[in-house]
């Protein structure tokens, strides 16, 4: 099958994708965008029922549009599905659902179930959270949707982290709840009332222009976990969750904590996490390693990852100033290439 060439192919039509895509387009350049889910958004459809971001509407728009809905409100996880789809139908960008990637190889073409692409450059936007970290028996969180999926019984959370706390609160109505791991800390006031109308501009200033791999504190956040944003210990405390030691391995797949128990339910949720996943890239002169997304490939990028610049880098609110500077910086090499 004859390859289909193309100046720049963005792989990932989530929120990295589609700032991307808006941003070439400002330029004037030639691009497509592969998605794998049959819908843009369908990544944030795929998670669990009662999921609402942790920023408020208006740290939530890509560039050129901002989000639909009153500044200080919590978009839920569909709410934000549809406006991703309404950003790219928008500004027309060329988005092809239902293409998957199966690699990049060392002549720098994209092998798809559409077909061979040989672009001159290729944005990996899949976004930093891919690949689940390694666990055990039971589910990951990424598999988790509503607390009627779960057999009847106790549950076990590894991870006490964000994703792990707003799960054991949710699941802890109707069941016993044990919560594995260190607790991360909280921010000192609640997201949804008033007071954080005045807390959140600094926060979100840091996290824009503050926070970054080369301070300390980006650094510790690329180690551990952030606090926790909307659920607080004593919700938990209050909901009846049973604060456990950290999992430290496997007894006959049965989750072994710090202090030598071994726990015995019928369902565990690992919140363990993500890693980004590379393994598709064949191409030489890539080591995994980037600066600000450029890597040592040339015309290979990397788009929405933790602390690429700073902090908001893999998050709604900061991804378009990074993908305005991969832009330039595409648009830069072509100009030298004449």
């Amino acid at each position: 099958m004859a390859s289909m060439r193309i100046e720049t192919v963005i792989v990932g039509g989530g929120q990295a994708g589609l700032a991307m895509g808006y941003e070439l387009r400002r330029r004037g350049r030639p691009f497509v965008i592969l998605e794998a889910g049959e819908q843009v958004g369908d990544s944030w459809r795929q998670r669990w029922d009662s999921l609402r971001l942790f920023t408020p509407a208006r740290y939530d728009g890509l560039p050129g549009m901002r989000f639909p809905a009153p500044g200080w409100s919590f978009p839920t996880r569909l709410e934000f599905a549809d406006y991703l789809q309404e950003y790219a139908e928008r500004f027309r960008l060329p988005v092809r659902t239902g293409v998957t990637v199966k690699r990049l190889n060392a002549d720098f073409v994209l092998e798809t179930d559409d077909g061979p692409y040989r672009p001159d450059n290729v944005v990996v936007a899949t976004g930093f959270d891919r690949r689940p970290r390694p666990y055990g028996p039971g589910i990951h969180s990424s598999e988790y949707r509503r607390p009627a999926q779960l057999p009847h019984g106790d549950v076990l959370i590894v991870g006490a982290g964000n994703s792990g706390a707003d799960i054991a609160l949710e699941l802890a109505a109707t069941r016993r709840v044990m919560l594995s791991g260190r607790h991360p800390g909280q921010l000192p006031w609640r997201i949804d009332r008033p007071i954080s109308r005045v807390l959140a501009p600094p926060v979100f200033f840091a996290f824009r222009h503050l926070l970054t791999a080369r301070t300390p504190p980006g650094r510790r956040l690329l180690e551990h976990s952030g606090p926790l944003i909307r659920v607080r210990n004593a919700d938990l405390a209050a909901a009846g969750v049973l604060r456990v030691p950290r999992v430290t391995g496997l007894d006959d797949g049965r989750p072994v904590l710090a202090d030598g128990r071994t726990i015995d339910v019928p369902n565990v949720i690992w919140c363990t996490g993500f890693e980004p996943d590379t393994s598709w890239i064949e191409c030489p002169g890539f080591d995994g390693t980037h600066r600000r997304g450029v890597t040592g490939r040339p015309g290979l990028y990397l788009l929405g990852w933790m602390l690429q610049h700073v902090l908001a880098s893999s998050m709604v609110q900061g991804v378009g100033r990074d993908a305005a500077f991969l832009a330039d910086h595409i648009a830069h090499q072509l100009k030298r290439r004449g």
